[in-house]
């Protein structure tokens, strides 16, 4: 009988601490479980940022690459820039030399021509004397027209060479550079002024645009020909609408 009820109260006991085992497990399982979601979830956000990761990454590296590339042929440029540059100051040299040698043979001339007319020349001899000494004008009107051309050409060089040596640098204009706005196209923010190569305008200067006085607005050029060129208004400078007979101005006058 004793046994019987040992057995009872063993069996009671295991079932109430089954219970109380079955209570504090199914306690835990919802949070469990949360912890699981968790961190399956965690590692799909790990995983996806893994991917943006690398795909940027090789977005990156191909901009680098890109940007290599590019580097590589703004040096090369540069380079041609600076070998122009040396070339036309070369150039110029050589008719300063030129030009010296001529006006000194002119002189000459003009020297022979004064003691021939002193001395009774014949004719031939004054007919010949004159034909050498116009010859010698017309050579150094010449050389003088080549040498305008030339400092233009050496001027646009150099200007195009600190694009690459210093790229925050302004083109500077000529100080006395004066014009006028001919046509005005509000649509496209661009204006026509009576002013080009041969007044000294370069590309990509920058002029300032004003009416009695006033600032109107800033303008950079875009397009040069012989005698006028194309200027678009810089945004932020805009102050008022500017029109024809509009006075110009260099923004950066050379020194």
């Amino acid at each position: 009988m004793l046994l019987r009820i040992s057995l009872i109260v063993a069996i009671i006991a295991a079932l109430a601490a089954g219970t109380l085992s079955y209570l504090e497990v199914s306690d835990k399982i919802p949070a469990l479980a949360k912890q699981r979601d968790d961190e399956k979830s965690a590692k799909v956000v790990a995983q996806t940022d893994l991917a943006k990761t690398k795909t940027e990454l090789k977005k990156t590296q191909g901009e680098l690459a890109q940007t290599k590339t590019e580097l590589g042929d703004t040096k090369a440029e540069r380079d041609k820039a600076v070998a122009r540059a040396e070339s036309q100051s070369k150039r110029a040299d050589e008719l300063n030399d030129k030009l010296t040698k001529v006006s000194s043979e002119r002189d000459e001339a003009q020297n022979q021509l004064a003691a021939y007319k002193a001395s009774d020349l014949t004719p031939d001899q004054v007919v010949k004397l004159n034909k050498t000494l116009k010859e010698a004008r017309v050579e150094i009107e010449a050389i003088n027209g080549e040498k305008v051309v030339l400092q233009r050409t050496i001027t646009r060089l150099t200007n195009e060479l600190n694009k690459y040596v210093g790229p925050d640098q302004f083109v500077k204009l000529r100080s006395d550079l004066r014009g006028k706005i001919v046509n005005v196209d509000p649509k496209w923010d661009f204006v026509v002024l009576n002013i080009g190569e041969d007044q000294g305008v370069l590309q990509d200067g920058e002029l300032l645009v004003s009416r009695s006085g006033k600032l109107v607005a800033k303008v950079i050029v875009r397009n040069v020909q012989k005698d006028r060129c194309i200027a678009n208004l810089l945004p932020g400078w805009k102050l008022g609408d500017p029109v024809e007979g509009d006075e110009v101005t260099p923004a950066h006058p050379a020194s």
